[in-house]
Protein backbone atom coordinates (compact mmCIF):
# COMPACT_ATOMS: atom_id res chain seq x y z
CA UNK A 1 0.00 0.00 0.00
CA UNK A 2 2.81 2.60 1.23
CA UNK A 3 4.53 1.38 -2.26
CA UNK A 4 1.75 1.99 -4.24
CA UNK A 5 1.32 5.47 -2.88
CA UNK A 6 4.81 6.59 -2.79
CA UNK A 7 4.74 5.67 -7.12
CA UNK A 8 1.52 7.62 -7.75
CA UNK A 9 3.11 10.48 -5.75
CA UNK A 10 6.48 10.42 -7.56
CA UNK A 11 4.92 9.92 -11.35
CA UNK A 12 2.51 13.18 -10.78
CA UNK A 13 5.54 15.26 -9.01
CA UNK A 14 7.79 14.32 -11.66
CA UNK A 15 4.80 14.80 -14.14
CA UNK A 16 4.27 18.76 -12.59
CA UNK A 17 8.11 18.76 -12.53
CA UNK A 18 8.33 17.96 -16.13
CA UNK A 19 6.85 21.21 -17.12
CA UNK A 20 9.29 22.93 -15.40
CA UNK A 21 12.29 21.50 -16.35
CA UNK A 22 11.38 21.32 -20.14
CA UNK A 23 10.22 24.42 -21.98
CA UNK A 24 7.12 22.26 -23.20
CA UNK A 25 6.20 18.75 -23.97
CA UNK A 26 4.11 17.70 -26.72
CA UNK A 27 2.48 14.55 -26.58
CA UNK A 28 1.54 12.76 -30.30
CA UNK A 29 -0.82 9.33 -31.18
CA UNK A 30 -2.22 8.84 -27.82
CA UNK A 31 -4.97 7.45 -29.67
CA UNK A 32 -2.57 4.52 -31.11
CA UNK A 33 -2.77 3.32 -27.72
CA UNK A 34 -5.14 0.26 -27.29
CA UNK A 35 -7.67 0.50 -24.22
CA UNK A 36 -7.43 -3.08 -23.48
CA UNK A 37 -5.33 -5.63 -23.47
CA UNK A 38 -1.86 -6.44 -22.69
CA UNK A 39 0.98 -3.52 -23.65
CA UNK A 40 4.46 -3.29 -23.83
CA UNK A 41 5.81 0.27 -24.70
CA UNK A 42 8.93 0.32 -26.59
CA UNK A 43 11.15 3.68 -26.51
CA UNK A 44 14.10 4.75 -27.85
CA UNK A 45 16.84 5.69 -24.96
CA UNK A 46 18.69 8.25 -24.83
CA UNK A 47 18.00 9.68 -21.31
CA UNK A 48 19.15 7.39 -18.60
CA UNK A 49 16.36 8.36 -16.15
CA UNK A 50 14.03 10.61 -17.88
CA UNK A 51 13.06 7.93 -20.63
CA UNK A 52 10.97 5.77 -18.13
CA UNK A 53 9.72 8.56 -16.22
CA UNK A 54 8.17 10.46 -19.60
CA UNK A 55 6.41 7.41 -20.45
CA UNK A 56 4.93 6.44 -16.92
CA UNK A 57 4.06 9.99 -16.78
CA UNK A 58 2.55 10.54 -19.77
CA UNK A 59 -0.23 7.17 -19.58
CA UNK A 60 -2.72 6.08 -16.67
CA UNK A 61 -2.11 3.12 -14.81
CA UNK A 62 1.03 1.81 -13.81
CA UNK A 63 3.72 0.96 -16.19
CA UNK A 64 6.11 -1.37 -14.82
CA UNK A 65 10.16 -1.18 -16.25
CA UNK A 66 12.39 -3.61 -17.23
CA UNK A 67 15.79 -2.42 -15.84
CA UNK A 68 19.56 -3.28 -16.30
CA UNK A 69 19.87 -5.28 -12.98
CA UNK A 70 23.01 -3.82 -11.79
CA UNK A 71 21.24 -0.33 -10.08
CA UNK A 72 19.81 -2.90 -7.58
CA UNK A 73 20.30 -4.05 -4.65
CA UNK A 74 21.29 -1.55 -1.48
CA UNK A 75 19.66 1.51 -0.26
CA UNK A 76 17.73 2.39 -3.55
CA UNK A 77 16.36 -1.56 -3.11
CA UNK A 78 13.06 -0.23 -1.77
CA UNK A 79 12.68 2.85 -4.19
CA UNK A 80 13.19 0.56 -7.04
CA UNK A 81 10.26 -1.85 -5.55
CA UNK A 82 8.05 1.14 -4.98
CA UNK A 83 8.83 2.80 -8.55
CA UNK A 84 7.92 -0.91 -10.35
CA UNK A 85 11.22 -1.54 -11.71
CA UNK A 86 12.29 -5.16 -12.34
CA UNK A 87 15.76 -6.47 -12.87
CA UNK A 88 17.04 -7.91 -16.33
CA UNK A 89 20.28 -9.64 -16.66
CA UNK A 90 22.82 -9.09 -19.17
CA UNK A 91 25.48 -11.38 -20.20
CA UNK A 92 28.04 -8.90 -19.26
CA UNK A 93 26.23 -9.32 -15.41
CA UNK A 94 27.90 -12.81 -15.63
CA UNK A 95 26.49 -16.00 -17.36
CA UNK A 96 25.15 -17.55 -14.44
CA UNK A 97 23.00 -14.70 -13.96
CA UNK A 98 21.30 -14.96 -17.08
CA UNK A 99 19.17 -17.93 -15.51
CA UNK A 100 17.67 -15.25 -13.40
CA UNK A 101 15.87 -14.10 -16.34
CA UNK A 102 13.75 -17.11 -16.58
CA UNK A 103 11.87 -15.61 -13.56
CA UNK A 104 11.55 -12.46 -14.67
CA UNK A 105 10.56 -12.83 -17.96
CA UNK A 106 7.35 -15.33 -16.35
CA UNK A 107 6.51 -12.76 -14.07
CA UNK A 108 6.25 -10.38 -17.34
CA UNK A 109 4.27 -13.29 -19.67
CA UNK A 110 1.63 -12.72 -16.25
CA UNK A 111 1.81 -8.70 -16.65
CA UNK A 112 0.86 -8.39 -19.96
CA UNK A 113 -1.37 -11.48 -19.89
CA UNK A 114 -3.31 -10.04 -17.20
CA UNK A 115 -3.53 -6.98 -19.46
CA UNK A 116 -1.22 -4.90 -17.76
CA UNK A 117 1.50 -2.32 -19.02
CA UNK A 118 5.07 -2.93 -19.32
CA UNK A 119 7.93 -0.86 -21.09
CA UNK A 120 10.87 -1.96 -22.34
CA UNK A 121 13.88 -0.19 -24.37
CA UNK A 122 14.70 -2.54 -27.13
CA UNK A 123 17.52 -0.64 -28.58
CA UNK A 124 19.71 -2.98 -25.53
CA UNK A 125 21.57 0.44 -24.20
CA UNK A 126 21.36 4.20 -23.86
CA UNK A 127 23.31 6.72 -26.02
CA UNK A 128 22.79 10.18 -26.84
CA UNK A 129 22.11 10.87 -30.53
CA UNK A 130 18.89 11.24 -32.21
CA UNK A 131 19.19 7.64 -34.39
CA UNK A 132 17.79 4.13 -33.75
CA UNK A 133 19.97 1.46 -33.09
CA UNK A 134 19.02 -1.59 -34.58
CA UNK A 135 16.98 -3.07 -31.81
CA UNK A 136 17.33 -6.11 -30.55
CA UNK A 137 15.28 -9.44 -30.27
CA UNK A 138 14.47 -8.97 -26.43
CA UNK A 139 11.07 -7.22 -26.40
CA UNK A 140 9.72 -8.84 -29.65
CA UNK A 141 10.40 -12.38 -27.99
CA UNK A 142 9.09 -11.37 -24.65
CA UNK A 143 5.68 -10.00 -26.28
CA UNK A 144 5.68 -13.25 -28.67
CA UNK A 145 5.94 -15.68 -25.64
CA UNK A 146 4.08 -14.06 -23.43
CA UNK A 147 1.31 -14.09 -26.50
CA UNK A 148 1.41 -17.92 -26.72
CA UNK A 149 1.19 -18.69 -23.18
CA UNK A 150 -1.83 -16.17 -22.86
CA UNK A 151 -3.43 -16.71 -26.56
CA UNK A 152 -6.74 -15.85 -24.92
CA UNK A 153 -5.28 -11.88 -24.42
CA UNK A 154 -4.46 -9.15 -27.00
CA UNK A 155 -0.83 -8.37 -26.79
CA UNK A 156 0.54 -5.27 -28.26
CA UNK A 157 4.21 -3.91 -28.64
CA UNK A 158 3.97 -0.08 -28.62
CA UNK A 159 6.65 1.75 -30.36
CA UNK A 160 7.85 5.70 -28.86
CA UNK A 161 9.74 7.89 -30.17
CA UNK A 162 11.35 10.06 -27.51
CA UNK A 163 12.75 13.27 -29.41
CA UNK A 164 14.29 15.92 -27.13
CA UNK A 165 15.35 19.41 -28.23
CA UNK A 166 19.16 18.73 -25.93
CA UNK A 167 20.28 15.86 -24.33
CA UNK A 168 21.84 17.53 -21.83
CA UNK A 169 20.64 21.10 -21.58
CA UNK A 170 17.33 22.02 -19.22
CA UNK A 171 14.61 23.75 -20.86
CA UNK A 172 14.71 22.42 -24.65
CA UNK A 173 11.70 20.72 -25.86
CA UNK A 174 10.86 17.40 -26.05
CA UNK A 175 8.44 15.55 -27.70
CA UNK A 176 6.55 11.71 -27.06
CA UNK A 177 5.68 10.10 -29.86
CA UNK A 178 3.56 7.02 -29.93
CA UNK A 179 3.35 5.56 -33.22
CA UNK A 180 1.10 2.53 -34.36
CA UNK A 181 0.70 -0.87 -32.13
CA UNK A 182 1.71 -3.92 -33.58
CA UNK A 183 -0.81 -6.63 -32.22
CA UNK A 184 1.20 -10.16 -32.16
CA UNK A 185 -1.69 -12.22 -32.88
CA UNK A 186 -1.14 -11.10 -36.11
CA UNK A 187 2.24 -11.94 -36.48
CA UNK A 188 1.85 -15.86 -34.74
CA UNK A 189 2.06 -17.70 -38.03
CA UNK A 190 2.43 -21.85 -37.89
CA UNK A 191 3.77 -22.01 -41.14
CA UNK A 192 7.02 -20.33 -40.17
CA UNK A 193 9.74 -20.96 -37.58
CA UNK A 194 9.58 -19.31 -33.98
CA UNK A 195 12.51 -17.21 -35.19
CA UNK A 196 11.03 -16.07 -37.99
CA UNK A 197 7.92 -14.62 -36.37
CA UNK A 198 10.01 -12.92 -33.76
CA UNK A 199 12.57 -11.30 -36.37
CA UNK A 200 9.00 -10.35 -38.10
CA UNK A 201 7.82 -8.35 -35.17
CA UNK A 202 11.38 -6.78 -34.52
CA UNK A 203 11.12 -5.50 -38.16
CA UNK A 204 7.98 -4.16 -37.97
CA UNK A 205 8.92 -2.79 -34.52
CA UNK A 206 12.26 -0.73 -35.94
CA UNK A 207 10.30 0.70 -38.95
CA UNK A 208 7.55 1.94 -36.33
CA UNK A 209 10.09 3.08 -34.05
CA UNK A 210 11.84 5.13 -36.70
CA UNK A 211 8.61 6.86 -37.85
CA UNK A 212 8.15 7.94 -34.47
CA UNK A 213 11.74 10.46 -34.11
CA UNK A 214 12.50 13.23 -35.84
CA UNK A 215 16.40 12.06 -37.07
CA UNK A 216 15.48 8.19 -37.39
CA UNK A 217 18.88 6.80 -39.38
CA UNK A 218 22.27 7.82 -38.97
CA UNK A 219 22.98 8.68 -42.97
CA UNK A 220 25.82 10.73 -44.73
CA UNK A 221 24.08 13.69 -43.95
CA UNK A 222 23.43 12.72 -40.29
CA UNK A 223 25.65 15.94 -38.92
CA UNK A 224 24.36 18.79 -41.04
CA UNK A 225 20.69 17.38 -40.22
CA UNK A 226 21.44 17.56 -36.66
CA UNK A 227 22.23 20.63 -36.84
CA UNK A 228 19.07 21.71 -37.83
CA UNK A 229 17.47 20.92 -34.32
CA UNK A 230 17.54 24.08 -31.93
CA UNK A 231 15.59 25.97 -29.77
CA UNK A 232 14.19 27.56 -32.86
CA UNK A 233 13.32 24.60 -34.92
CA UNK A 234 11.78 22.57 -32.22
CA UNK A 235 8.92 24.92 -31.79
CA UNK A 236 7.86 23.53 -34.59
CA UNK A 237 5.27 20.27 -35.05
CA UNK A 238 6.55 16.79 -35.57
CA UNK A 239 5.54 16.62 -38.66
CA UNK A 240 6.97 20.03 -39.64
CA UNK A 241 10.01 19.18 -38.14
CA UNK A 242 10.57 15.73 -39.88
CA UNK A 243 9.94 17.89 -43.78
CA UNK A 244 12.59 20.48 -42.22
CA UNK A 245 14.85 17.70 -41.48
CA UNK A 246 14.40 15.70 -44.82
CA UNK A 247 14.78 18.91 -46.72
CA UNK A 248 18.19 19.04 -45.13
CA UNK A 249 18.73 23.18 -45.89
CA UNK A 250 21.75 24.26 -43.84
CA UNK A 251 20.74 25.99 -40.67
CA UNK A 252 21.93 29.15 -40.63
CA UNK A 253 20.60 29.71 -37.25
CA UNK A 254 22.89 27.87 -35.80
CA UNK A 255 25.55 30.70 -35.32
CA UNK A 256 25.31 31.99 -31.76
CA UNK A 257 26.87 34.80 -30.40
CA UNK A 258 28.10 35.91 -26.94
CA UNK A 259 26.36 39.10 -25.65
CA UNK A 260 27.98 40.61 -22.68
CA UNK A 261 24.35 41.99 -21.58
CA UNK A 262 23.57 38.35 -21.56
CA UNK A 263 26.04 37.08 -19.71
CA UNK A 264 25.52 39.81 -16.83
CA UNK A 265 21.79 38.67 -16.50
CA UNK A 266 22.85 35.30 -16.50
CA UNK A 267 25.22 35.75 -13.36
CA UNK A 268 22.46 37.79 -11.65
CA UNK A 269 19.83 35.54 -11.89
CA UNK A 270 22.35 32.56 -10.27
CA UNK A 271 22.60 34.53 -7.01
CA UNK A 272 19.27 33.50 -5.25
CA UNK A 273 20.18 29.66 -6.37
CA UNK A 274 24.05 29.73 -6.07
CA UNK A 275 24.29 27.13 -3.60
CA UNK A 276 22.09 24.37 -5.10
CA UNK A 277 23.72 25.40 -9.03
CA UNK A 278 27.19 24.84 -6.83
CA UNK A 279 25.94 21.71 -5.46
CA UNK A 280 24.83 19.96 -8.81
CA UNK A 281 27.76 21.02 -10.51
CA UNK A 282 30.12 19.10 -7.94
CA UNK A 283 27.38 16.16 -8.51
CA UNK A 284 27.82 16.60 -12.42
CA UNK A 285 31.95 16.64 -11.78
CA UNK A 286 32.01 12.67 -10.39
CA UNK A 287 29.75 11.84 -13.79
CA UNK A 288 32.77 10.10 -15.71
CA UNK A 289 29.80 8.81 -18.66
CA UNK A 290 28.90 11.97 -20.70
CA UNK A 291 24.94 10.17 -21.56
CA UNK A 292 24.07 10.02 -17.83
CA UNK A 293 24.56 14.20 -18.03
CA UNK A 294 21.09 15.01 -18.66
CA UNK A 295 19.55 12.49 -16.63
CA UNK A 296 22.12 13.72 -13.15
CA UNK A 297 20.70 17.50 -13.63
CA UNK A 298 17.15 17.50 -14.37
CA UNK A 299 17.29 14.64 -10.66
CA UNK A 300 19.29 17.32 -9.57
CA UNK A 301 16.58 19.93 -10.24
CA UNK A 302 14.08 17.50 -9.01
CA UNK A 303 15.76 17.25 -5.66
CA UNK A 304 18.19 19.70 -4.60
CA UNK A 305 16.65 23.00 -5.68
CA UNK A 306 13.37 22.08 -3.60
CA UNK A 307 15.08 21.18 -0.55
CA UNK A 308 17.34 24.45 -0.65
CA UNK A 309 13.97 26.21 -1.39
CA UNK A 310 11.99 24.42 1.49
CA UNK A 311 14.66 24.60 4.02
CA UNK A 312 15.57 28.83 2.99
CA UNK A 313 12.08 29.34 2.87
CA UNK A 314 11.55 28.21 6.92
CA UNK A 315 14.57 30.00 7.85
CA UNK A 316 12.73 33.18 6.24
CA UNK A 317 9.54 32.19 7.90
CA UNK A 318 11.39 32.08 11.44
CA UNK A 319 12.53 35.50 10.80
CA UNK A 320 10.36 37.47 8.68
CA UNK A 321 7.07 36.14 7.35
CA UNK A 322 5.15 33.34 5.11
CA UNK A 323 5.12 36.21 2.85
CA UNK A 324 8.33 37.12 2.37
CA UNK A 325 8.88 33.00 2.10
CA UNK A 326 6.15 32.69 -0.72
CA UNK A 327 7.71 35.39 -2.95
CA UNK A 328 11.23 34.16 -2.30
CA UNK A 329 10.52 30.71 -3.72
CA UNK A 330 8.70 32.16 -6.36
CA UNK A 331 11.83 34.72 -7.34
CA UNK A 332 14.13 31.39 -7.02
CA UNK A 333 11.89 29.22 -9.33
CA UNK A 334 11.55 31.84 -11.66
CA UNK A 335 15.29 33.18 -11.82
CA UNK A 336 16.44 29.75 -12.43
CA UNK A 337 13.62 29.14 -15.09
CA UNK A 338 14.93 32.60 -16.82
CA UNK A 339 18.53 31.91 -16.48
CA UNK A 340 18.33 28.59 -18.18
CA UNK A 341 16.06 29.34 -21.25
CA UNK A 342 19.05 31.93 -21.74
CA UNK A 343 21.31 29.16 -21.57
CA UNK A 344 19.89 27.28 -24.12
Amino acid sequence: MLKSLFYHFIRNYLKLYGYIYFRDIKIYGRENIPKNGGLLFSPNHQSAFIDPVLVASYNSGKILSLTRSDVFGGPLQWFLDAMEMIPVYRLRNGYRNLKKNEKIFDKCYKILGKGKKMQMFSEGGLHTEYYLKRISRGSSRLVYNAQKKYPKQDIYIIPVGINYGHHEKPRCSVQLVFGKAIKVKDYIDKTNLESENINNIRDSLQIEMENCLWLPKKEDDYDLKKSLIDKKTTKMSFSKIKTLLKENHKNQNNIKKSHFIKSIIIKILTIPNIIPIIISRKILTLIKDKDFIGSMKYGCGAIIFPIWWITSGLILVYFFSITICLIYIICSAFSIIIRQNLLL
